[in-house]
């Protein structure tokens, strides 16, 4: 497998992967300990030294060794906790800084390492050096080559001839292409000390960035273990070369021998993930990764590896999260800005793709293997001449792959060249085996609205699987577009013939079946499947979807979606179902407990966790929901999903601190999370910390640039403060980057406000003149008019957002509204319509209602005010309707009765003055 050298660069500055796993009288057993290390007899000396430990212990230099024990042996996590120990112990800082640093740096902490001990100053030069060497290392993973430089030339001059840091020299020069300096170096130091493991696994480093030489670096790879059979980077790299070239039970073999020399190690466990991720086998890689990402929540390795099994899975938003944080940590690491990338393009954040992609472009030429990548970001940012030239670029590469020659007939198809690009993907399709441009040809047709070619095309698809479903099942779906359900269920009829299981296909005819009003067939249809194939979770489902459809009752829907449970227990989704299936019953006890099971169940399972949380929010029991959701956040360590939820909590229960907190949090682990963002501006704005919300406001912006939020809140900001002047400033300013009905609105708004009249109309004719079809700004116009109580004006408004937006419900209700009070003719008509377009919405039937009270066809008011009651009972307004409606048909004991509930309400209804007053006249 070849590896591009941008990537492979970051083999050389990523952090090492420094192993980290934990009578007689203390001192005794000390002195035997240390015996057994000049043995390198590892494990025989931890077992002293935590002997050692449990009579004494406050033993400095036990604490020392037992650290520096388990940084070799590959738990860098526990030996940092010992080694701070030591230090607090006052055990020798010149001892102990520099493999405190190492432990740090092992587990991904480079920025840490800067922060405490870029101004430490030790006495012994061989302990400068050690930690002037690990700093430079430090730096160089943050991208900051000048101080990385500084730190080796320091070492350097505290103990010349440092192997470490001639060795991080070397790394240095071949993080800046200088490879033959690399190499060079590297025979002086081999020809100096030929025993140094370090400098052969440099050298094999080397030839994998600069020679793309896996054989030669296997080699300096096993050399090194062969010298130290307990050095684990060597381990590691070997198991790495294996992991790139494909070779799944090389790889294995390489890690069993790892993990006898550290079977209990970080290092050891992320292998594992990556070979479990190779082998894809997604759910062993999913729990090795989270067990890492407890232990290094921020090394950008593991963060790395969890976004590519995110990825794999198909997880976007969670691979996303994982990917930036990667890369907001380590700026060199490359391949996590290409999943990164290919993260974005799949999730449709194009603008994010092509930001990314800019950053590599700023800072080097994009590498060859991610030619096609940056063609797909051009493509779906619209610049098919920049996506042609880059899928070319990628063709030259490999001209015999049909994929990528498919991509550069896309940017023909998509650039406008139909003809030319339609007859390239049917070249293709018909001299490659492969379907990647019949699947693009198909997928093009079906776009176009050709779809009898698209069916053509399928053709062409079936003869090159003839033993597959696929393309028997996509004919059927393209024969239901085009309205042929005949043949699309013999389409499907066929797919099933190709593969009796084939549920995609199964679950199309039931939905024909349903289509056709035979929903008792398309329930048999799915028992007689799920007879067959019992363990098929999502059958279940979709059985328990249609029964509900055919009548069954709500406990033989409970029992279908237990048994999707039942067949796929290790499966959140039907565990979801059943909690909502109770929800929606208002079963808070029910739905807890199956919230519970699920937890139980799946004890790793954020979402599992997530939807415990939101079952006790929904229960009223906000204190359990915290504790749940905090719980939640350890799953999910980088994840700002537990503390938006957090935030939601503290601020329903108004502890605005805790709230800030959760929101800062948030933002923390993704910075440009614009709920966030927006809570915590709400947050700042309400207690008047001005300046912090318009520092929140103006981060928006620079995140945002197209958007119109950011703009928007720092208008609101003059806004509280009443200063008008500035507020208008913002949003002309913002209207001239950006045209948008938001803040034309919120322009026009201000301007009435500052009491700015003439200038308001006259930027309202503007707008409405360069703008006729922005019916937001119409409607503006419309609610304005309504609160001058110009309801001609209004009528006039609304009309016009009917004629732009022809079946918009709310227009036609604010204008039956309005022709209600100019007591116009048409009022009932558009009444009518807002419910036509919208039914059962109470605002709308209220409008109707009222209408039709007012032309005294009580029956038909009073029938739809009740139906809105029933709809919204906790709402007082429509239940005040109804009893005026009452009063209106004369019926008083009905309306008294209405009446009576809202004034039971006392101050919690703001119209209780009205309802007393009405209740006198009864």
């Amino acid at each position: 497998m070849k590896l591009n050298k941008s990537a492979a660069i970051a083999i050389l500055l990523a952090p090492f992967f420094l192993t980290a796993c934990g009578s007689e009288s203390a001192e005794s057993m000390l002195t035997s300990a240390k015996s057994y290390l000049a043995k390198n007899d590892q494990k025989a000396a931890v077992i002293q030294i935590k002997n050692a430990l449990q009579v004494n212990p406050d033993l400095p230099e036990a604490r020392y060794l037992l650290g520096v024990s388990l940084l070799d042996s590959g738990n860098a996590n526990s030996a940092e906790l010992e080694l701070r120990k030591a230090l607090a112990l006052k055990y020798s800082t010149d001892s102990v800084i520099p493999k405190l640093a190492n432990s740090m740096l092992a587990q991904g902490q480079a920025k840490k390492v800067v922060d405490e001990f870029s101004g430490v100053n030790l006495t012994a030069p061989v302990a400068t050096a050690e930690l002037q060497t690990t700093l430079a290392t430090a730096y160089a993973i943050l991208g900051k080559s000048d101080s990385a430089e500084t730190s080796l030339k320091a070492a350097l001059v505290a103990e010349a001839g440092h192997v470490p840091a001639l060795l991080a020299q070397a790394r240095l020069k071949a993080g800046n292409r200088d490879f033959n300096s690399a190499f060079s170096l590297i025979e002086d130091i081999l020809g100096k000390s030929p025993n140094s493991a370090d400098a052969w696994k440099l050298k094999g480093d080397l030839f994998v960035v600069a020679k793309d030489d896996s054989v030669h670096a296997l080699e300096a790879y096993r050399k090194a273990i062969e010298i130290k059979s307990q050095f684990l980077p060597a381990h590691l790299a070997a198991v790495g070369i294996l992991i790139r070239q494909g070779n799944a039970d090389e790889a294995k073999k390489q890690w069993e021998d790892l993990k006898k020399v550290s079977p209990n190690s970080f290092q050891t466990k992320y292998l594992e993930a990556q070979i479990a991720y190779m082998k894809k086998d997604t759910k062993l890689a999913k729990e090795l990764s989270q067990q890492l990402l407890k232990l290094a929540p921020d090394n950008p390795e593991v963060l790395q590896m969890a976004g590519s099994i995110e990825l794999q899975a198909n997880s976007l938003i969670q691979a996303e999260t994982y990917l930036s944080r990667a890369v907001q940590i380590a700026p060199n690491l490359a391949f996590a800005r290409k999943l990164l990338i290919v993260t974005y393009l799949r999730s449709g954040q194009s603008a994010k793709a092509l930001a990314t992609l800019n950053l590599i472009q700023s800072k080097e030429i994009i590498p060859p293997d991610q030619y096609s990548i940056a063609g797909e970001v051009y493509l779906q940012n619209g610049d098919t001449k920049k996506a042609e030239e880059y899928f070319l670029k990628a063709s030259k590469l490999d001209p015999s792959d049909a994929k990528k020659r498919t991509a550069v007939a896309s940017t023909h198809l998509i650039g406008g060249q139909v003809v030319p690009a339609f007859e390239e993907l049917k070249g293709i399709s018909a001299s490659d085996t492969g379907t990647s441009a019949d699947l693009t040809l198909i997928t093009a047709y079906l776009k176009r609205g050709e779809l009898n070619k698209a069916l053509l095309a399928i053709d062409a698809l079936e003869r090159k699987e003839p033993g597959k479903p696929f393309a028997a099942n996509l004919r059927g779906r393209t024969q239901l577009a085009m309205r042929d359900a005949a043949g699309a269920r013999k389409s499907f009829e066929r797919a099933l013939e190709i593969s009796p299981g084939y549920f995609s296909a199964t679950s199309s005819l039931a939905a024909l079946d349903l289509l056709e009003k035979k929903p008792d067939v398309a329930k048999k249809r799915m028992e007689a499947f799920v007879l067959k194939d019992p363990t098929n979770g999502p059958a279940w489902l979709a059985l328990a979807e249609i029964s509900a459809v055919t009548g069954a009752t709500q406990i033989e829907i409970e029992k279908l979606i237990r048994k999707a449970i039942a067949a796929s227990p290790t499966d959140i989704a039907p565990r979801m179902r059943l909690v909502n299936f109770y929800l929606r019953a208002k079963d808070f006890k029910q739905a807890l407990a199956a919230a519970q099971d699920a937890v139980v169940t799946l004890p790793d399972n954020a979402n599992a966790m997530d939807v415990l949380g939101q079952v006790q929010q929904a229960a009223g029991d906000n204190n359990q929901a915290i504790a749940t959701f905090v719980k939640s956040a350890a799953l999910q360590p980088i994840s700002p999903q537990p503390h938006m939820r957090l935030a939601g909590m503290y601020i329903v229960a108004k502890n605005k601190d805790a709230a800030e907190r959760s929101l800062r949090k948030a933002l923390e682990l993704k910075s440009d999370l614009l709920e966030a963002q927006i809570l915590l501006f709400q947050l700042m704005l309400a207690d008047k910390r001005y300046p912090e919300s318009l520092v929140i406001a103006r981060k928006a912006q620079e995140q945002r640039p197209k958007e119109t939020v950011g703009y928007l809140l720092e208008g609101d900001v003059s806004v509280a403060q009443k200063e008008w002047t500035t507020a208008i400033q913002t949003y002309r300013t913002a209207l001239k980057q950006l045209s948008s009905p938001e803040l034309a609105v919120k322009l026009h708004s201000i301007l009435l406000t500052a009491e700015k009249i003439p200038e308001a109309n006259v930027f309202a004719t503007e707008w409405r003149k360069s703008h006729a079809d922005d019916s937001m700004f119409l409607s503006h116009l419309g609610e304005i008019a309504i609160s001058h109580k110009d309801y001609q004006a209004a009528k006039v408004n609304y009309l016009a957002v009917t004629k732009i937006r022809p079946t918009d419900a709310t227009a036609f209700n604010n204008l039956a509204w309005t022709e209600a009070r100019l007591n116009g003719e048409d009022a009932m008509k558009y009444a009518e319509l807002a419910n036509k377009f919208a039914p059962n919405q109470p605002a709308f039937m209220d409008t109707l209602a009222t209408i039709h009270s007012s032309r005294k066809e009580h029956d038909k008011a009073i029938s739809v005010q009740r139906e809105v009651v029933k709809l919204q009972p906790e709402n007082p307004l429509f239940r005040m309707n109804l009893a005026k409606i009452y009063i209106n048909a004369g019926d008083k004991s009905n309306a008294k009765q209405e009446l009576d509930r809202l004034a039971a309400m006392g101050g919690k209804f703001s119209g209780r003055a009205e309802v007393e007053s009405m209740l006198k006249t009864l």
